[in-house]
């Protein structure tokens, strides 16, 4: 097709040292539009950075949620001494611990919202009971410091709560083979109900260490944690993450699906450690 050489402009382009130039024919129409193009690029740019400063913000959010937290119960546990030694009434130990039972609450408010159940203080030793009034001021420090450094540790590298809200179908143990009701076989998590697309969640910071098909697990999702422990995700109908990416606790791993060795949408999910599998509703609560 032949152009018309009123639709083409041309461009002089001169080197610094003015020895020699260097001409561009450009259409017409695009120099016309050469505003609306710039206006596009720095509109996709905008998108992007907002993008990512909306991304970094909300993984801060959450990295400071979480040593929010720690922080609560860090300092719980150093306020108990302080309190010891400038207080010898006989009952001054009772008093503080309500006062810790009350932070406590708050804590446990926090982890509601996370999906958890939260904990209860009535076996540590700090209630009015016959068993609880026997207890010295240092008896009743030293199970509450117990208590604390067992939540530090539970919030700070176990797996915890819900990978989605939602009652469960099917436990950990052995069950009658869905596919044949005459055979037992061995299920190595618990199953959420749950529709396709749904969110499920991840439980702990940690990082990708699969992410695909998995034979009867179908998509699914594997997640290492500290100390050895691990979480699964399988009968994804998409996975939103991948090999190598880093996690925090509330990441959207997935959507629920019925892929691989399932008969309808729900979420199948494992807690290992060291690589065998664990009862995951132990780690739906702080309690267990």
């Amino acid at each position: 097709m032949k152009v018309n050489p009123k639709d083409v402009s041309t461009i002089v382009i001169l080197s610094k040292n003015k020895q020699g130039a260097r001409t561009i024919q450009v259409r017409t129409r695009h120099l016309a539009r050469l505003k609306y193009y710039a206006m596009g690029l720095v509109g996709v740019l905008a998108i992007l950075i907002g993008s990512i400063v909306f991304l970094n913000n909300k993984s801060q959010q959450q990295e400071q949620e979480k040593q929010q937290l720690l922080t609560q119960i860090i300092n719980l546990k150093g306020q108990i001494p302080i309190a010891l030694q400038k207080d010898s009434e006989k009952n001054s130990a009772q008093i503080y611990i309500q006062a810790i039972e009350t932070k406590l609450k708050s804590i446990n408010d926090y982890l509601r919202k996370r999906g958890l159940k939260g904990f209860s203080t009535k076996s540590v030793g700090g209630d009015a009971n016959e068993a609880g009034v026997k207890l010295s001021d240092k008896e009743v420090y030293m199970a509450y410091d117990d208590y604390l450094t067992h939540l530090v540790n539970t919030v700070g590298f176990t797996p915890m709560g819900y990978p989605r809200i939602s009652s469960m179908t099917s436990s950990f143990g052995f069950r009658s083979d869905p596919f044949n009701s005459a055979h037992a076989e061995f299920h190595p998590g618990i199953d959420f109900k749950g529709n396709r697309g749904d969110v499920a969640k991840c439980t702990a910071n940690g990082r990708v260490v699969a992410a695909g098909w998995n034979g009867g697990y179908g998509n699914c999702v594997r997640v290492a944690h500290a100390n050895g422990f691990e979480t699964l995700y399988g009968h994804l109908s998409r996975i939103t993450v991948k090999v190598g990416q880093q996690l925090s606790v509330g990441d959207k791993v997935g959507e629920v699906g019925s892929t691989g060795r399932s008969t309808g949408a729900h979420l199948h999910y494992e807690v290992r450690k060291d690589g065998k599998p664990l009862n995951p509703v132990k780690f739906l609560t702080l309690n267990n």
